[in-house]
């Protein structure tokens, strides 16, 4: 592999962790950042995080488990969650090549059908008016057929298709998708960004149950605000707002 903007490595604790080292090592040194794109790749992460803090079940060098970095300086932090979008909407489009059925769980898990085939994880330094740079942790479920974890709904690339896969291939093909969405955020492509993420929304047509932390209840998707707030309908009428955490989708 000749690609300058992966890094390789066998192990590591969090590759978000270690991204933002490698970021820190090189201002020090020659005054500039890593280079906006460039991924740290680690066939296995002995400390993964996903969303809510739960760890992330990776067995090694089946997955795809990397990290990948912005600079983001145009986008100010109330417009952090474009981030996010660009980041989800890269990766469902990759998938999207291998299977149908691929959506975006709000905030950012990628689903196929019902079952969780990748989590992304972002991370964002803010400075008084900007964003200094985004660091997205992302594992995709490549080759791994067998799940351990307590987690209800774990699906691979190779579960789905019945096919082994080459992550050398694979990570280059996900780090361009996923540049290719983060072009049409610098270009000023903001609309484009936000339809198309409601467009790959999971769910996004219908009632379905939802939890609020006391109750379950059923909504359909109204809305998805700039901030990443979401807004539902309940079968009432009733509009509710939602930020990150407050509520949860009941897999059926």
């Amino acid at each position: 592999m000749q690609n300058d903007k992966i890094i390789h490595i066998s192990t590591i604790d969090s590759t978000n962790i270690g991204l933002a080292q490698l970021n820190i090592k090189k201002v020090v040194k020659e005054g500039i950042g890593l280079l906006e794109g460039t991924i740290l790749w680690a066939d296995f992460q002995s400390s993964g995080r996903g969303q809510r803090g739960n760890s992330w079940e990776s067995e090694k060098s089946k997955n795809l488990t990397f990290s990948i970095i912005f600079h983001p300086s145009t986008i100010k932090p109330n417009q952090q969650f474009l981030i996010s979008q660009v980041v989800a909407l890269g990766v469902a489009k990759f998938l999207s090549k291998y299977t149908d059925d691929i959506s975006i769980k709000w905030p950012n898990d990628i689903y196929w059908r019902e079952k969780k085939i990748c989590g992304i994880l972002i991370e964002n330094q803010l400075g008084d008016d900007t964003i200094i740079h985004s660091i997205a942790g992302i594992g995709i479920n490549i080759n791994q057929t067998e799940f351990t974890s307590d987690a209800p709904n774990p699906v691979s690339l190779k579960s789905i298709t019945g096919n082994d896969y080459s992550l050398t291939t694979l990570i280059e093909e996900v780090q361009l998708s996923i540049l290719s969405y983060y072009k049409k955020l610098q270009d000023g492509e903001i609309d484009f960004i936000r339809n198309n993420y409601k467009n790959n929304l999971f769910r996004k047509e219908g009632f379905h149950p939802y939890n609020d932390g006391i109750t379950n209840f059923y909504a359909e998707i109204q809305d998805i605000l700039d901030s990443g707030i979401l807004i539902l309908k309940d079968k009432n009428g009733l509009e509710r707002s939602f930020a990150f955490k407050e509520v949860k989708h009941i897999l059926e």
